[in-house]
Formats: structure tokens, sequence, C-alpha cells
């Protein structure tokens, strides 16, 4: 398993998850309100709102929070936030993307800028790494939903790209562009799932060794700790032997 989900299962066994919590929920609820102003308040007529709820509920966002979320975007609420997309290298040629909401590209910008050259990364232009991704779906089931022949069996019925199933769970692969549906076809069939987003998966991996791994971790969870940046990706691998060294650390 290479790129950020490889990142994610190295610190989610270290207990992260529960420490940033709420900021999770500040950044889901960033979403729901920009999905809601960009379009009908109503998820069911609004795909991006849809999408970016199913997210917050997979992620145990109280209800009211997303209701709150939605509403704010027929509040008078001044904020105005643009999407921006930040790409680069971190250590080791590693490719790395950075999704941002925000309400002052050049407060990002420069805290991003920052993050990149601390942990000895490169800020490049848009588009500079983004040929090596393809923008697809991930939905993300816990292993005792089901086995692995029967998530398989309810992802064709759903019309899913891919799934793949180990230890850890399942993980239901789609197009960009059908992630809504099937992810609600996938929750009637399996019930919620541990996750749906959209995300940026590494065509080719850059394979680094363990002091480099760090590194690239070190900058991953710099950058995901900026209250604009929505989520990071990067294509970075490591064998298995620093994926032990990496867990134990």
């Amino acid at each position: 398993m290479a790129g950020h989900s490889q990142y994610s299962n190295i610190m989610h066994r270290k207990g992260r998850q529960d420490a940033v919590r709420a900021k999770l929920f500040s950044k889901l609820a960033r979403e729901i309100t920009v999905a809601a102003k960009m379009g009908a308040p109503d998820p069911a007529m609004n795909a991006r709102l849809r999408l970016a709820v199913q997210n917050a509920k997979s992620q145990s966002m109280p209800k009211d929070n997303i209701e709150r979320a939605i509403n704010k975007a027929s509040a008078n609420d001044e904020e105005n936030f643009e999407e921006v997309r930040y790409e680069g290298y971190g250590p080791g040629g590693v490719a790395v993307i950075a999704e941002a909401l925000t309400d002052n590209r050049n407060r990002t910008g420069g805290a991003v800028r920052a993050a990149f050259a601390k942990h000895g990364g490169n800020l490049g232009s848009t588009g500079s790494v983004g040929h090596m991704f393809n923008r697809v779906g991930e939905i993300a089931y816990a292993e005792a939903v089901g086995t692995a022949d029967e998530v398989l069996e309810a992802g064709i019925e759903a019309g899913a790209d891919d799934v793949q199933s180990d230890d850890n769970g399942h993980l239901i692969t789609t197009t960009f562009d059908t992630l809504g549906t099937v992810a609600g076809e996938l929750e009637a069939a399996l019930g919620e799932p541990e996750s749906v987003k959209a995300v940026w998966a590494p065509i080719v991996t850059a394979q680094v060794e363990e002091d480099g791994a760090m590194s690239v971790m070190k900058l991953i969870a710099t950058l995901e700790d900026d209250d604009d940046v929505q989520a990071v990706f990067t294509n970075f691998e490591v064998d298995d032997e620093t994926m032990a060294k990496l867990t134990a650390a």
C-alpha cells in the first residue's frame, strides 16, 4: 500500500486521530458550508454537499454540527473561501499535493511554502506533480462489515471500479464523478462506511528510505495541522522493513 494511505495507517496506530478530532470536524464543517454555498442547501439536490455530508457522517460528526454548517451558508455569513491546490516535492523527490479552503490565499500560501522548506521540500506550481496522480473516489469499510467476496459483490453491484480487502478492512475505489452515487449504493447494502472521500491516487510511487520517510511524514503532519489545509496526498512508498520500524517508533 503506497502514498498517503500508508502514512495514515501509521499515524492511526499512534492514536493521532483522537488528538485531531476537533480540527477534523472544523475542516469537515468548512467543506459542508462551502458546498452548500455553491449550490442548493439540500444534499439531495447538490452532489458536492451530499458527498461532504457523507464524509462527515462517516467520521462520526454529530448531526447538529452538520446542520449548523449547512445553515451557515445561508445565514449572511461573510466568510468566503476559495479552493487552492498546492503541489510540490518533499524529501527524496516525493510528490505532494495539499488541498486547501482559504479566505486568505497569501496566509495559506506562506504557511504551506514554509512547511515545505522546513522539512526539506520545495513548493512548485500548480500542475507540477498532478500528472503523477489520478483523481478518484475511495470508500472505506471495517473488516467486520463482511467477507472479501461479499464486499466485492456489493462493490460490483454499486458500480465501483475496484475493491481491495485485507486485515485493515475494505477499500472500494470509484471514479471521481460517480463517488457520491456508489457511496449511496454501498451504504444501502453494507451500512455506513468508515470514510467517503475524493483522493489523489498516485500513478507512480517514490521509494523512500527510513530517514526520508520520517521527514515526509513530518511534512504531511505540518501541512495537515494547518487550519486551511483540507487534505494532503503523496506518492511515497517504503519497504516492509522500514514500515515496521516506522510503526514501532
